[in-house]
């Protein structure tokens, strides 16, 4: 008898070509018995459940959402149009992203920014490569639709506004400081913008080491200033935030005080309120509070005030904090750049907004 094998698999709802995946979860994997008896698949069940574990592990769970809502946008196209997402064929693939640029993937669809179209198309060449398939994205119906696409269609990448430091004291001034949440939400902005920390980084953060299942980084509160272990796109980091010349703007402080006035001495940093604001309750804040933090706090201090609301809102989000750290701190180069975390210099000068603008005139160099 041969020994059972673990082969990938997809969830049972995947017989019907149209259905959403299942990504990343227990159903990515199942004993298989290569042989005409399946005795020792309880055996090896243990081993099944941790693999599924890992691959939960292999990507974020956002990543997984997106992947699968990528692939159910295809399938329900598909579907419209009479046509197989099963096997992979490169023509219909090509056709998709077509309709896609053209805003008629989907009823009462607009055109897809070409970033969204490349986003998709990689969604789908991940779920093939989950059922052991593989897209030829080099194929001529899809390589050569993209290029005229991005020829055609590409656009130069709008970048979020750069919080500056004036303008996060200005929006952290309007934050109660009698309160919790002006507490807990004072020292979100202040340690985001000091560490150059991702929204989703900020909010994984725990007390301590080894504290929670779902926390991504946690923090040590030192003499001088705070080191935050974390875990983001690039793998795990250490960031260092000093003290600041304030205790009014001093990002280590404002942590120091939420610790404190919120009783928390274990498991993740920040939390939502609860009780109308006087307590403090178990659960983590999800990222997408960051963000909408900071468009409520730049609309209450009146940060770009000469524009509509809607307009301001649209200009900030939480990259904004890292921008901001990368355009205002005057430090060599290499100091930001290890602060983000980013593997080239390159992708931290996209981040540095106004920092070096004008600084080197060319005009009057040249003798103009």
């Amino acid at each position: 008898m041969k020994n059972p094998i673990l082969r990938p698999s997809m969830p049972e709802n995947d017989a019907d070509p149209h259905a959403s995946p299942s990504l990343g979860t227990g159903a990515a994997y199942q004993l298989q018995p290569s042989g005409a008896s399946g005795a020792l698949t309880g055996h090896l069940a243990p081993l099944v459940e941790r693999a599924r574990g890992y691959v939960d592990a292999s990507s974020a769970a956002n990543t997984r959402r997106a992947y699968a809502a990528d692939w159910a946008h295809f399938s329900s196209w598909c579907r419209r149009k009479g046509l197989a997402p099963l096997p992979p064929d490169a023509q219909t693939v090509g056709l998709y992203i077509t309709a896609l640029a053209a805003g008629e993937a989907a009823p009462r669809a607009r055109p897809s920014a070409v970033s969204t179209i490349e986003r998709r198309l990689s969604a789908i060449a991940w779920n093939y490569a989950q059922r052991g398939l593989t897209l030829d994205r080099r194929d001529r119906h899809i390589a050569t639709v993209l290029a005229g696409i991005r020829n055609r269609h590409a656009a130069p990448p709008r970048q979020k506004e750069a919080i500056l430091p004036e303008e996060l004291i200005a929006m952290v001034e309007t934050l109660d400081r009698g309160t919790l949440r002006g507490l807990r939400d004072r020292a979100m902005l202040l340690i985001g913008f000091a560490g150059g920390l991702r929204r989703s980084e900020i909010v994984a953060l725990d007390c301590g080491r080894d504290q929670t299942e779902d926390g991504n980084g946690w923090i040590e509160i030192l003499d001088k200033g705070m080191l935050v272990t974390l875990r983001g796109k690039t793998g795990w980091r250490e960031v260092e935030i000093g003290r600041g010349s304030s205790d009014l703007t001093c990002p280590v402080h404002a942590v120091e005080t939420w610790l404190k006035l919120g009783r928390i001495g274990h498991g993740p940093l920040f939390r939502r309120v609860t009780g109308k604001g006087k307590a403090v309750g178990p659960e983590r804040l999800r990222d997408q509070e960051i963000a909408r933090l900071i468009k409520k706090t730049v609309l209450a201090a009146g940060i770009r005030g000469e524009l509509p609301e809607a307009e301001r809102i649209k200009l900030f989000s939480g990259h904004s904090l890292r921008a901001g750290l990368a355009s205002s701190a005057e430090v060599d180069e290499r100091y930001v750049q290890k602060q983000l975390g980013h593997a080239s210099a390159e992708m931290t000068r996209r981040y540095q907004r106004r920092r070096d603008r004008f600084r080197v005139n060319l005009t009057k160099a040249a003798g103009l």
